[in-house]
């Protein structure tokens, strides 16, 4: 007996309908959830972006800034430049971008994402961040998140690094590669360590698998993190893809901590 035929393809529905329908869905989406701000909760124009008052909250980082380190320099001599900290302890990535100092508005986005569950801000979080590390995504092979202990994955229930990844990775066209980095030591919580403490308590702590080293090899990756404290975090990582033979290793994360404006050398 044969077997029935497939059954074609649906008819592809008339032009106007593929121009009115989603402008249709759209518009009884937005009278149940009218889009708002993220931040505040004010009405927008779209959703997932910020309001003008909360996007003027944010203390952005724009040039002059440290061309490794991504610090922001208190003067303008012109040309590319470091930090005297890049050059005293240069860091084990090739460059860090962020999209603002870790304090304000600023601060407050990376602590409700990451303590209050609000995986809606990664999206305006992401697309920043894309948008501030542009020149090291344009070279990128992969999006690699910090990866979290799987015990505190659980307890957490979400990492909010590989939320960020997403987001930037959608808004750069940028593939996200999950399970290239593993963080194999349960480390104690970072803050409130000296950066000598914060070194110590990292070593060892990440690894690239056996399987992923050939994917590795060879790649330009972009480390994606939420927030850019000391670097010792991002260092132990950017050596794992080292010396699994990553040909360079960026970083982009959302804020930056900085003590004041550096002065560029």
């Amino acid at each position: 007996m044969s077997a029935e035929p497939l059954a074609g393809p649906p008819p592809a529905p008339a032009p106007w309908a593929r121009r009115w329908l989603p402008r249709f869905g759209r518009a009884a989406l937005d009278i149940v959830y009218p889009a708002h701000c993220p931040a505040c909760g004010c009405g927008t124009a779209e959703p997932g972006v910020l309001c003008g008052p909360c996007w003027q909250t944010i203390p952005f980082i724009a040039r002059p800034y440290c061309e490794r380190l991504g610090v922001p320099f208190a003067i303008d001599i012109g040309g590319p430049l470091l930090s005297p900290a890049a050059i005293a302890e240069p860091p084990v990535f090739d460059r860090a971008r962020a999209v603002a100092l870790h304090e304000g508005h600023a601060r407050a986005f990376v602590h409700r994402l990451k303590f209050s569950d609000r995986l809606d801000l990664a999206r305006p979080m992401g697309r920043m961040m894309a948008g501030a590390g542009a020149e090291v995504l344009a070279g990128a092979d992969a999006l690699i998140p910090v990866p979290l202990h799987w015990t505190r994955f659980v307890w957490r229930r979400f990492n909010q690094s590989a939320a960020l990844a997403e987001e930037v990775g959608r808004a750069a066209g940028s593939p996200v590669a999950h399970g290239w980095l593993r963080r194999t030591k349960r480390t104690p919580q970072q803050i409130g360590l000296t950066r000598a403490q914060r070194i110590a308590n990292l070593q060892g702590a990440f690894t690239v698998p056996a399987a992923a080293r050939p994917l590795v090899e060879g790649k330009r990756l972009v480390l994606i993190d939420d927030v850019h404290t000391t670097g010792a975090t991002l260092n132990a990582c950017a050596r794992a893809l080292r010396r699994a033979g990553a040909a360079g290793v960026d970083v982009i994360t959302f804020t930056k901590v900085a003590d004041g404006l550096a002065n560029p050398i």
